[in-house]
């Protein structure tokens, strides 16, 4: 049995726990967010306005390769975001992104114009919940509407499965995390059926061969639970790290990874935040020091708080970052590096960019 099996086993066994768990013990995990309470406190940073709303089949996105936004019948508690002309790409394929959302939100949009931008520049990105309502692109705020249902067999939908909250009520009461780690894993598991199944426009299109996990805050604790999947070649954490204490990481996010997880990661990771008194910075740093082997890009912008640059037009200041990292990482695309290495680096020219580097040179 492989460990990433054990590590899927170990987890249908935590919310087998947590849907028979005393409701004082639920009540605890849930009322433990002194993250979300300094979040709260955290200075607030002025913002561009998002863009207008358009429909999810308008193309959007500064790349080559102006991309939309889709449901697909074969994985609807996802949300696809890819280029629009397909036929385009010649014999291009597209390396997987798969996205994990901030707040543990199961909406698939909520992070549009920054996935959009990854796509535009021949990515497929994939990001965890179903398309949701146009709220939840504009606002940085977790209202119910943004949140959207309990996924099946996250913490939260555990809890309403098992009577523990009525159903009509999840919405409003459920504090536990309505995404979870083995999304990411649905989606790769989709994207690799989706690429030899016959009829499919991404029939033979994806590159399995190259596949990144990434999330911001809630989303980056769970894309670390999901790079220990040996099919994964990059992680990307944003705005988040992880927490000290073995059951912290299950009870915020669905994910059952700890800190002494980290050392026997493979795949080289970026870590990108706001400035220190963003509310992940520490436990950002303190992911750092424990990798061992593998090449780590650590970065953090002044004037950004915990809410990034991702719902700005083209997802702002974060997804050329992010953009390059991919390039780099799932293409091999050596200019694109240039932003990450050598002593003259991109980010490391821009004044507004503090950089750590470790094993990249």
């Amino acid at each position: 049995m492989t460990s990433f099996t054990l590590m899927r086993l170990t987890v249908a066994a935590a919310l087998t726990a947590l849907a028979s768990a005393p409701l004082p013990a639920l009540a605890q995990a849930a009322n433990a967010a002194p993250a979300a309470q300094a979040a709260a406190s955290a200075p607030q940073y002025p913002q561009v306005p998002p863009p207008p709303y358009v429909t999810p089949d308008t193309p959007q996105g500064t790349g080559p390769h102006p991309a939309i936004m889709r449901s697909d019948a074969g994985l609807p508690t996802h949300t696809l975001y890819h280029p629009q002309q397909l036929a385009r790409l010649g014999t291009d394929k597209l390396p997987l992104v798969v996205w994990g959302n901030g707040a543990c939100v199961n909406t698939g949009n909520r992070f549009r114009y920054f996935l959009t931008e990854i796509a535009s520049h021949g990515f497929l990105a994939v990001a965890l919940g179903p398309i949701g309502p146009k709220e939840a692109e504009r606002t940085t705020g977790g209202s119910s509407t943004v949140r959207g249902e309990p996924a099946a067999g996250s913490p939260a939908g555990v809890l309403v499965a098992g009577g523990r909250v009525p159903r009509d009520a999840a919405t409003a009461r459920v504090s536990a995390a309505y995404t979870f780690s083995n999304q990411f894993i649905d989606a790769i598991d989709w994207a690799t059926a989706e690429n030899r199944r016959e009829g499919s426009p991404l029939q033979g299109r994806i590159d399995l061969n190259r596949i990144a996990v990434m999330g911001q805050s809630c989303g980056g604790v769970q894309a670390i639970d999901a790079a220990r999947d040996p099919r994964v070649t990059t992680l990307g954490v944003w705005n988040s790290g992880l927490f000290d204490g073995d059951l912290r990481a299950w009870e915020i996010a669905g994910a059952r990874v700890t800190k002494r997880d980290i050392p026997l990661l493979r795949t080289p990771a970026i870590y990108v935040t706001g400035e220190p008194s963003e509310v992940a910075f520490n436990n950002a740093n303190d992911d750092l020091a424990r990798y061992q082997g593998v090449p780590v890009f650590r970065a953090w912008r002044e004037h950004t708080g915990h809410s990034g640059t991702y719902r700005e037009p083209n997802g702002g200041a974060y997804a050329p970052v992010a953009v390059a990292w991919l390039q780099w990482q799932l293409k091999g695309d050596t200019q694109a590096a240039r932003q990450f290495k050598g002593a003259d680096c991109g980010l490391c020219r821009d004044p507004l960019w503090h950089v750590q580097r470790f094993r990249l040179d």
